[in-house]
C-alpha cells in the first residue's frame, strides 16, 4: 500500500533545484584612476652682456641626482661640447642616462639683450630639480646656467629669479685665438676632444682682449663681463 508523501517533502527538492548561489555574478568595478597633476613650467634666460651671443638653451627637469656639473670636477663629454661649440645636444643625453624627467633646447642664438624660453610639462613631484646651460660663444670654453635649482616649493602661478654667472668647462685653454673663438668675434673651431686647459669646471676668469695688450686676440673689450652675465626666470604655469 502507497502512503501519500507531505506536501512538505515534495516541495522541498524543488526549492533546491530552483535555487542557485549569486556569488559569482557579483561584479565589482574598481574606481576609475585619478588623473596625473600635470605641472608645467616656463624657462626664461635673458642675455645681459653687451657683445656675447649665447647658444641655444639646453635645459632638464630631475630629481636632483642627475647633476650637469660640479665644481672642481673634470667636465663631462657633453658638457665640454656644449661650452666648446655651443651644442648641448649630448649634454641633454647624458642627462636622460642619468634619470632626468623632461629636457628641451631652443632652437636660436639668444643674443644680447633678447630672451629665450622654453617649456617644460610633466607629472607633478614632490622632489624636482631643474638644470640648465648655455654658451657664451665669443668664448673658448665659456659657459652660463645653474645646476640643480630646487622648484619643488613653487606653486601654480610662482615665479622666482636667478642671475646666472659665467663657468669655464677647462677643457680648452682661454687662448682667445680666432681660431678657437667659434663666435662671431672670431669664426674659429669648436668642439676639440683634446683637452688643454686643467680639465676641472670653475668660475670664470673672465677674458681679456687686444685692448689688455693681448695682440693676437680675437676679442675686444666689449666682449668682456663681469658678475651675471643673465637672468634666469621659472615660473609655473600650472
Amino acid at each position: 500500500m502507497n502512503k501519500a508523501l507531505p506536501l512538505a517533502a515534495l516541495i522541498a527538492p524543488l526549492l533546491l533545484i530552483g535555487c542557485h548561489d549569486d556569488d559569482d555574478d557579483i561584479v565589482v568595478t574598481p574606481p576609475p584612476e585619478p588623473e596625473p597633476m600635470m605641472a608645467r613650467y616656463q624657462i626664461t634666460v635673458t642675455n645681459l652682456t653687451s657683445a656675447q651671443p649665447m647658444s641655444p638653451v639646453a635645459a632638464y627637469l630631475h630629481d636632483g641626482t642627475a647633476r650637469g656639473w660640479q665644481l672642481g670636477q673634470s667636465a663631462s663629454v657633453g658638457l665640454e661640447e656644449l661650452a666648446e661649440a655651443g651644442d648641448g645636444t649630448t649634454w641633454l643625453m647624458e642627462a636622460e642616462g642619468m634619470g632626468s624627467l623632461t629636457s628641451a633646447s631652443g632652437s636660436d642664438i639668444l643674443m644680447p639683450g633678447m630672451s629665450q624660453s622654453l617649456e617644460l610639462t610633466l607629472e607633478e613631484t614632490d622632489t624636482l630639480a631643474l638644470s640648465l646651460a648655455t654658451m657664451l660663444v665669443n668664448t673658448n670654453d665659456g659657459y652660463t646656467g645653474l645646476d640643480g635649482l630646487d622648484l619643488a616649493a613653487l606653486a601654480p602661478g610662482e615665479a622666482m629669479m636667478r642671475p646666472l654667472p659665467v663657468y669655464d668647462a677647462g677643457t680648452e685653454a682661454n687662448s682667445e685665438l680666432a681660431a678657437t673663438i667659434p663666435g662671431p668675434a672670431g669664426g674659429g673651431a669648436g668642439f676639440d676632444s683634446g683637452r688643454d686647459d686643467v680639465d676641472f669646471v670653475a668660475r670664470h676668469p673672465g677674458v681679456v682682449s687686444q685692448d689688455d695688450g693681448v695682440a693676437d686676440s680675437a676679442l675686444r673689450s666689449m666682449h668682456r663681463f663681469d658678475g651675471p652675465v643673465a637672468r634666469l626666470v621659472v615660473t609655473r604655469m600650472e
